[in-house]
């Protein structure tokens, strides 16, 4: 049998067209919803010249938490969840009495009892805030902006109106707000993720582990599913009916098996995973074998990726 391969440090980046989606919007003034826009700088491959676009985008806070569910979900019932993570609290530990109501003397402790307690708050962070005390404990993934790629995303405004069910004619006649107006965006989006897979169940102050071989492997392997979720079903606004239309799914992800960060670079360069391959190649020649890189030209061959590292790979342990 094959030995499983270690996994310090996993990279996806990658090209996403989606369409007609509205996943992330900034809010709304009377009847017009306005959508998510960012202003990014890019390299003109034509001229060569630096430009300034300003382009649609979902913020790496949706995606977080998107990955964040789809973790709850693999989790409930089967890895520890803390009492705000039983029901999916966006407060997490913070709201879980039995922690807050007594928290350790040191701040070690406080986080060795944060990673034994909650699989999601080992892997997605917090901040444990107490009366002059604040404890971090970063979050082991780490996720980009979504953002479109200048000249290849695209937003526009649709006119609604709502309908009278009883008569099947519309209610403009009516006194309330029956038109409003949606945005829905279009595009190719550049994605970049990372994780500290060596991280997982690791106390940063002690530098210690704080659960056992077993327990971070079981929480490893449910970690590699919910961020495989995330980019099958990016969950978000307006999905009742505006679901994105996941037309294409492209990009690189890398692994590092020693201590050594995988490698990214945006997609925003159209290079981009020839010079990731670039680096990696440089990485390699300073430590042999330590980084291997995947590509993927398809969502099938993403999810095969994927699949390959649930069931070849386990995470690297640190030892000092």
């Amino acid at each position: 049998m094959n030995e499983k391969q270690n996994v310090y440090s996993l990279s996806i980046c990658g090209r996403a067209i989606l369409d007609m989606h509205s996943l992330n919007n900034e809010g709304g003034e009377g009847n017009q919803i306005a959508t998510r826009m960012v202003n990014v700088v890019y390299r003109d491959r034509a001229s060569g010249e630096y430009k300034l676009a300003t382009v649609n985008a979902v913020s790496g806070d949706m995606f977080k938490h998107i990955q964040a569910e789809h973790l709850y979900l693999l989790a409930k019932g089967k890895l520890p969840l803390c009492q705000g993570c039983q029901k999916f609290s966006a407060s997490r530990i913070l709201d879980d009495s039995d922690f807050m109501g007594k928290l350790a003397k040191t701040d070690s402790e406080v986080i060795n009892d944060l990673l034994r307690k909650c699989i999601i708050d080992d892997l997605a962070g917090n901040l444990i805030a107490r009366g002059n005390r604040a404890i971090p404990r970063k979050s082991v993934a780490e996720f980009g902006w979504v953002v479109g790629v200048p000249d290849y995303t695209t937003t526009e405004s649709y006119f609604h109106v709502r309908y009278a069910a009883e008569r099947g004619k519309r209610v403009e006649e009516e006194q309330q707000q029956a038109i409003f107006h949606r945005p829905a965006s279009s595009g190719v989006y550049a994605i970049v993720a990372n994780f500290e897979m060596a991280r997982i169940g690791f106390n940063d102050i002690s530098q210690q582990y704080s659960v056992a071989d077993e327990e971070r492997e079981n929480r490893y392997l449910a970690f590699l599913e919910s961020i495989l979720y995330t980019f099958i079903e990016p969950n978000g606004a307006m999905r009742g009916t505006q679901n994105p239309h996941i037309v294409e799914f492209e990009g690189v992800a890398t692994v590092t098996s020693q201590v050594m960060p995988a490698p990214a670079l945006s997609p925003l360069d159209e290079d981009y995973r020839q010079e990731v391959e670039k680096v990696a190649g440089a990485l390699s020649g300073l430590k042999p074998g330590a980084v291997t890189v995947h590509r993927f030209d398809t969502m099938g061959q993403f999810a095969e990726v994927m699949k390959g590292l649930i069931q070849h790979t386990q995470p690297y342990k640190l030892a000092w």
